[in-house]
């Protein structure tokens, strides 16, 4: 149980690489967590490798929270700027005696500063984990500097935590080893106890931990893919935490409501890009027909603009597309392979591609397409629905057989062998357009 009547959380990734889901998934929980209590959370870029530590990479990182819409209450703190606070505090800690200068025994010249060491068990109790006992002696006296001007990580996230007024720290369970000695520097500069939380680290599918070296996705990735913020929020939250319901697709005042850190596993999590796009086309189905509509022309303006300039149904046109395929990225693939090429010029198939695999008769095809094209042509209306498409055509083809009279009516339509069925095709087209088709097609039988 958390005793702080107020609650102070921070994101504190390192920009030494690209913004990790794992790390998206634990400033998820954080933000949650805080949302939950009214409380307020910053972001702390850990710049202390300076060697691996870029520009660049705090940008992406910065961006992919903007993307998620995981807002914070002050400017992002770049912990690099805190370094006279590290300066201080590591004089203080030697002046005090609870630390001291020593020989660099890794590189063989040069001071460190090493932590003297209490030897003493350190007990905390972890909101995931419950309590945890850690004996310090097997720590030894530990290097928190590699001299007054370079402060390494334990040392410069207790002061920062202590600084900042942070409450609780949510972290990946690869943190639990840190804690022991984080706690024994924050006894040793006067700093409260803090409440952690570590969450079980997320798992590629073949149960090895999910990183960046073996190739993970990157929140970038998954931006560049079409995938809906919402829906990878969604995806996340439920990597490790379980709601104890069966409900899967949330909103995000939905997670804030539901979210129970209690309720956070401790094996770890995988992460599956197939559950991950079921998700997010749960999300685009919720979406309304404006709204579906605006995020297809959003990323395909030239197609949107070709396709209301046609005179057809963008909003059928844009459900095809959705239907079949889970992101934007599997719907380019889909334009690009020219899945709706017929919306965009008269096909032109074979002969072949029109007969029917129990029907190599072109005069017989073609004659059967007569009979189709003359029903298409006594319908009263030029703009055909699902019901007088079907009504009309389908007596035909029950009485001659189905495949003899759809595959070659669905061909001409659309010139490919995998399509939308003929009446989806003809009510997207038009009268006029079927019609012109049909007889295109009848012509190539000839």
């Amino acid at each position: 149980m958390d005793t702080h009547t107020t609650v102070k959380t921070r994101i504190a990734p390192s920009p030494t690489g690209y913004f990790h889901v794992g790390t998206a998934r634990t400033a998820l929980f954080n933000y949650l967590f805080t949302k939950q209590r009214k409380g307020t959370s910053v972001v702390r870029i850990e710049d202390t490798d300076k060697e691996r530590s870029d520009d660049a990479h705090t940008k992406l990182i910065l961006d992919g929270l903007a993307w998620l819409g995981l807002t914070y209450d002050e400017d992002p703190i770049i912990q690099s700027q805190n370094a006279p606070r590290h300066k201080e505090i590591l004089h203080q800690l030697v002046a005090d005696g609870f630390a001291y200068e020593a020989e660099d025994r890794t590189e063989g010249e040069g001071k460190v500063i090493r932590f003297k060491n209490p030897n003493e068990k350190v007990t905390f109790t972890d909101m995931v984990r419950g309590d945890i006992t850690f004996d310090t002696t097997d720590l030894k006296d530990f290097v928190i500097a590699k001299g007054y001007d370079e402060p390494l990580y334990h040392l410069a996230v207790v002061v920062d935590d202590f600084d900042e007024g942070i409450t609780h720290v949510i972290r990946g369970d690869d943190h639990i080893s840190n804690t022991p000695r984080q706690i024994l520097i924050a006894r040793a500069i006067g700093a409260p106890e803090l409440t952690y939380a570590h969450l079980p680290l997320l798992l590629d599918t073949d149960r090895s931990k999910l990183s960046k070296r073996k190739g993970a996705k990157s929140l970038d990735d998954l931006k560049q893919e079409g995938f809906l913020p919402e829906a990878v929020n969604n995806y996340l939250a439920l990597l490790g935490w379980n709601p104890g319901i069966e409900k899967e697709v949330y909103t995000m005042e939905e997670l804030i409501a539901d979210f129970d850190i209690s309720k956070i596993q401790k094996a770890g999590a995988i992460f599956s890009m197939e559950k991950l796009k079921w998700i997010n086309k749960e999300h685009i189905k919720k979406m309304s027909t404006d709204e579906r509509i605006a995020l297809f022309a959003s990323h395909f303006p030239d197609i949107h603009g070709q396709i209301v300039e046609s005179g057809m149904s963008v909003e059928s046109i844009v459900d095809i597309l959705l239907e079949r395929n889970s992101t934007f990225a599997e719907i380019k693939t889909s334009i690009d392979t020219g899945e709706i090429d017929f919306v965009l010029k008269d096909p032109t198939p074979t002969a072949e591609m029109l007969l029917w695999k129990n029907n190599p008769d072109k005069k017989l095809t073609q004659s059967y397409l007569q009979e189709v094209v003359a029903l298409f042509e006594s319908m009263t209306t030029d703009t055909l629905d699902m019901n007088n498409v079907k009504d009309t055509i389908w007596p035909l083809a029950e009485k001659i057989g189905k495949g003899e009279v759809l595959w070659p009516l669905r061909v001409a339509l659309s010139g490919r062998e995998k399509s939308p069925d003929p009446f989806v095709l003809s009510v997207i087209l038009g009268k006029e357009r079927v019609v012109t088709r049909i007889h295109n097609a009848i012509k190539i039988l000839d």
